[in-house]
């Protein structure tokens, strides 16, 4: 897939508290530095799946996937296509850690991150609002049980 191997390239560098993004086409373009847009010239789904193969492969990551809470209301009535999507999407996260939260609130989130860490941006061809994909990178050999339990013990010696 087009601009897929530079994502390849860069999936080595991004770690915890990095973004990558799998949008729609009507996804704006940002002015923050530390985004990086690539175009995938692909639809939605098989763009995803490569990158969700990309993550599963990358030992030193793991992600939490956003989806606009949005998403939950649309449907072919709506938007042509919607419905199938939504399947693709719910068969595609399957297992995966998934949030769903209302699109400005990922904005916000992606608006902090992006002061100090990397996102990288992958525009589809997709053409059904509210179906872009945001994925949180966390540390693939540290979970978030053991960050906890180390911070108890800090805490516990002070």
């Amino acid at each position: 897939m087009k601009n897929l191997e530079e994502l390849k390239r860069v999936l080595p560098l991004l770690g915890h508290r990095n973004w990558i993004l799998v949008v729609d086409k009507a996804y704006p373009y940002q002015s923050s530095e530390g985004i990086t847009y690539l175009d995938s010239e692909e639809e939605l789904v098989p763009v995803l799946e490569k990158v969700f193969q990309m993550l599963k492969a990358a030992p030193h990551v793991r992600p939490t996937v956003y989806l606009d809470k949005e998403l939950e209301y649309m449907d072919d009535t709506l938007s042509a296509g919607a419905d199938a999507l939504k399947k693709e999407l719910k068969e595609l996260t399957r297992g995966m850690n998934v949030q769903q939260i209302l699109h400005d609130q990922v904005f916000a989130k992606l608006d902090a991150a992006s002061k100090l860490f990397n996102i990288v941006v992958v525009k589809t061809e997709s053409l059904i609002p509210y179906t872009s994909v945001f994925i949180e990178l966390e540390c693939g050999y540290w979970p978030a049980e053991k960050e906890t339990e180390l911070r108890s013990r800090m805490a516990a010696l002070k």
